[in-house]
């Protein structure tokens, strides 16, 4: 176990007045040639999304100065996830997917950056699977109801949302045809291993991601229950094949032993243990995720179709964070929430061989407003694994940062007991 500071240069690739982010962690912002970034610019004066409120998607060219170029507008975003922006891999030009808003709701649009020619969709996306053919999507409306700080602004409030119904959950679109299918229901979800504080509860899915080949993909299914007159949050994670066969459940809730199994005991929350949090397929087969498992709360790495579960970093990784693993598989990125003494954010590489922490900048975040309205660094690996990408207020406004990290995963020695460097980035 250790924890080295090696600071490493960071250069801010968007200014102002207008703000600048990408969103989640999972999806990468270069372009294949490494010369553009995707990234959505908002008015300084955009604080809580409203339906009206467009975001303006665009390429950051690296090779010009920077230049912000924009190619398509949407109202259809948050500050956490973006507009689920994101590169088409199989076409041969610069073809990006992002969501809309449509007269029936939600939808997404296929553009060219180059020509921008645009094909509308007729449903929303939330994952695209490695060859750009077919996405999964969720429920947009429910997910505004049941998970605002993921969900889009929406002024209408709805007379009666389901609870678990049959029709909703997570569903498959071609991205040729525009057909969609439901693949995996909530009255499905919630007959499997039910737990008693599912009764009356609402519940979704959400952080659907494919596996590396777009064989199997993972996804979390939560619902809430209302518990002395505050809302409490269960969560379990899944994988399935992509056709919605094979639903394992890899993390569960859990009732504890002393909790009766019978469904219509009364409900206490401080008996269960509700934590899965963010995932990220390591492999064909594997996931790391922030959970809690038997009896702990970590970083774990399950195998999926099976029981095994591996703790990972126990001594190093104390905090919940946006994790994915770089390009060789060698590192593990992430970040923290910011600390309650210097309200800064650390961005950390995470050495997987000699269980190695390295601190690679600490980014000041102002004090927390609102829940949807934050900006968390959302570390995203460039696709050659030298750089990463992060949204930050350090500065006193949301732009992007590019942080050169070559000289920590080229240099694995930094890993070892003899490496005594000690610098630290102060942003």
């Amino acid at each position: 176990m250790r924890i080295v500071e090696e600071a490493c240069p960071v250069k801010k690739v968007t200014t102002g007045p207008r703000c600048h982010f990408f969103g989640y962690y999972d999806k990468t912002t270069w372009d294949r040639s490494g010369r553009y970034l995707l990234a959505l610019r908002v008015p300084a004066t955009v604080s809580h999304p409203t339906p009206q409120d467009a975001s303006t998607i665009g390429l950051v060219d690296l090779k010009d100065r920077n230049r912000f170029r924009p190619v398509a507008q949407t109202t259809a975003w948050n500050w956490q996830q973006g507009a689920m922006v994101q590169w088409l891999e199989s076409t041969p030009t610069r073809q990006i997917i992002y969501n809309t808003r449509t007269a029936h709701g939600y939808g997404s649009t296929i553009c060219d950056t180059e020509t921008g020619d645009e094909r509308p969709l007729p449903f929303p996306i939330y994952a695209v699977s490695p060859d750009g053919h077919c996405a999964l999507t969720v429920n947009y409306a429910r997910l505004r109801w049941t998970h605002p700080t993921i969900g889009y602004a929406d002024a209408s409030v709805p007379d009666r949302l389901p609870k678990a119904p049959s029709d909703d959950g997570i569903h498959a679109l071609d991205l040729h045809s525009g057909e969609s299918q439901l693949i995996v229901s909530l009255a499905q979800l919630v007959r499997i291993e039910p737990e008693p504080s599912m009764v009356g509860a609402l519940h979704w899915c959400s952080h659907v991601a494919y596996n590396l080949s777009g064989a199997r993909f993972l996804f979390l299914h939560r619902w809430s229950q209302q518990v002395e007159d505050q809302a409490a949050w269960f969560h379990r994670m899944f994988t399935a094949g992509t056709d919605g066969s094979d639903v394992v459940l890899l993390e569960s809730t859990g009732r504890m032993p002393s909790q009766p199994a019978d469904e219509g005991e009364h409900f206490q929350a401080k008996k269960y243990s509700t934590l899965v949090s963010h995932a990220t397929w390591r492999d064909e087969t594997h996931i790391l995720a922030w959970s809690h498992h038997n009896g702990e709360t970590h970083y774990h790495l399950y195998r999926d179709r099976s029981s095994d579960v591996q703790p990972v970093g126990v001594d190093v990784l104390t905090e919940n964070g946006h994790c994915t693993y770089s390009p060789d598989r060698r590192w593990v990125l992430t970040d923290t929430y910011p600390d309650p003494a210097c309200s800064k954010r650390s961005l950390i590489l995470y050495h997987l061989d000699t269980n190695t922490r390295v601190d690679i900048g600490r980014f000041y975040s102002p004090p927390a407003g609102p829940k949807e309205d934050r900006c968390d660094l959302h570390p995203r690996w460039s696709r050659d694994g030298q750089r990463v990408c992060i949204d930050s207020t350090h500065g006193g406004e949301r732009q992007m940062y590019i942080v050169d990290v070559s000289a920590v995963v080229n240099n694995e020695p930094i890993c070892s007991p003899q490496w005594n460097k000690t610098r630290r980035h102060h942003a």
